[in-house]
């Protein structure tokens, strides 16, 4: 219940703590205050507070040093920073530092909701995944399933709803999104966990011999049969058999999966005992399978059999927000691995890697971050260390140029993958609406509400400006504006 969540807000300027207190308590929420850094650790190291909402520039100690010992000290507890000064390096270091999110003053009270109702979600699901880790007794590295975005937060929703099944998934996504690493974390945090993850590269194995990868053969079944050999589903018995890239398959290996499936039997090759199968499949593609169906390229039966549960991961492109702690993250583990510690990048390198389009996705990075942790002589990435393809596509724009540009084309994708088809026919005038508001609301907090000098500097008439305000609910007069739903 929302009731039961408390929220501390700290912020130096008593109107800021004032509105956010009577905004969230709107939402159901308790809020308690603090007006410094000092009080504000005190505070959020209470057992009950379950979110931090802390302002970055404060006197004294401030929010980014406050940030550092909560986390120190409460590693799970969400804290979404604030600050009017917007810049790339603060919103890098906030989030480095273990940030849930990152706004900028002034901000939409109706965005913040959304924010903070994420937040929970996200938390919810990692106390929900860490029960389950401990219950089992098994440890597994989540550290490379990170995601902040909307997409990223339903997956781990999901995870958290189907690991415990035996349901058949399928996960699609392009090559070197993580599609093996979700397979592991939905078996590790299943009933599963104490039996094998076994993974099958369906395009990596020619056709004549993945039949006997997967299900064995008997001595003799063929020549060069010399012994009895176990196949994939039987070494996987008991756990999960992980079929990456399944639509490489042959149509007649097809069937005899979907047999498997069905009936939880199957026989080696050159076998004639069956054998059964307890075997949980989860299924990966790269490819549109809806289309090869159409075009007999895969059978209709198994697809369907296969759809039980479909999770799909977003290219790194549509969630650029990952890229900075997905780059912590590849730091950590290559510093762990070479027994050192954990290299920096640079504002400037980490601006080259925005930019680039990454059709690699995951893996692309990943293998970007440690070729720079080998090149770089000192502790910081500087952007020669980094791959050549990322300097070129920066001189042949083929990402946008500005940092607002590339902001505002991570948004926009974002916000797409959020409506999906809830918006058919109307995403021109939802994006224009949603990009005309916060212009129009800064300009006039900048004029002070006078619409004439606000529709001077936006070229438009006063009269079209007036009818714009009325159509987005904007109320402006002397002081600052303010949307109807704050009345």
């Amino acid at each position: 219940m929302l009731g039961s969540r408390k929220i501390l807000v700290v912020d130096d300027e008593e109107t800021i703590r004032w509105a956010l207190s009577k905004a969230l308590e709107r939402d159901g929420y308790r809020v308690v205050m603090a007006s410094d850094g000092d009080e504000g650790l005190r505070r959020a190291t209470e057992p009950n507070t379950d979110l931090v909402l802390m302002d970055i520039k404060m006197p004294g100690s401030d929010g980014l040093e406050i940030l550092t010992k909560i986390r120190e000290i409460r590693p799970r507890l969400p804290v979404i920073v604030m600050t009017a000064f917007g810049t790339l390096q603060a919103a890098v270091e906030a989030m480095k530092r273990g940030a849930y999110d990152y706004v900028t003053k002034p901000f939409d009270f109706g965005e913040l909701s959304i924010i903070v109702r994420r937040a929970f979600e996200v938390r919810d699901l990692t106390d929900q995944l860490a029960r389950m880790e401990a219950g089992a007794g098994q440890a597994f590295d989540f550290g490379g399933v990170v995601g902040l975005c909307p997409a990223m937060q339903q997956i781990f929703k999901m995870v958290g709803k189907v690991a415990a099944s035996d349901l058949t998934i399928l996960i699609k996504g392009e090559s070197g999104t993580g599609k093996e690493l979700l397979a592991k974390a939905i078996h590790y945090n299943s009933r599963r966990l104490a039996r094998p993850f076994v993974a099958v590269n369906c395009a990596a194995i020619p056709r004549d011999l993945l039949e006997s990868e997967l299900f064995g053969h008997e001595k003799g079944a063929f020549t060069g049969a010399s012994a009895l050999r176990r196949g994939k589903f039987e070494l996987a018995d008991g756990g999960t058999l992980f079929l990456d890239e399944i639509g490489d398959m042959d149509l007649g290996l097809q069937a005899k999966i979907l047999r498997v499936l069905q009936e939880r039997q199957y026989e080696r090759v050159g076998g004639e005992r069956p054998l059964s199968a307890d075997v949980r499949v989860i299924a990966a593609t790269n490819q549109d399978l809806e289309a090869a169906v159409v075009h007999k390229g895969f059978r209709e039966d198994l697809y369907y059999r296969l759809n039980v549960v479909t999770i799909t991961l977003p290219p790194l492109r549509e969630r650029t927000e990952d890229i900075p702690l997905l780059i912590d993250h590849f730091l950590r583990v290559f510093a762990e691995e070479q027994g050192g510690d954990a290299k920096t990048i640079s504002p400037e390198a980490l601006e080259m890697i925005l930019a680039y389009n990454w059709p690699g996705n995951v893996r692309e990075l990943e293998n970007a971050v440690k070729r720079a942790c080998v090149l770089a002589a000192t502790s910081l990435i500087l952007p020669e260390h980094l791959p050549a393809t990322l300097t070129r596509a920066g001189e042949s724009g083929v990402a946008p140029g500005s940092t607002f540009e590339r902001t505002l084309h991570k948004g926009i994708g974002g916000e797409l993958h959020r409506l999906r088809q809830e918006k058919d026919g109307q995403i021109y005038s939802h994006f224009l609406a949603a990009l005309e508001r916060p212009l129009l609301l800064q300009l006039l907090e900048r004029t002070g509400g006078n619409q004439l000098r606000a529709s001077e500097l936006l070229g438009i008439n006063r009269n079209t400006l007036r009818k714009k305000l009325r159509e987005l609910g904007i109320r402006s007069g002397r002081g600052s504006p303010k949307m109807d739903d704050e009345k």
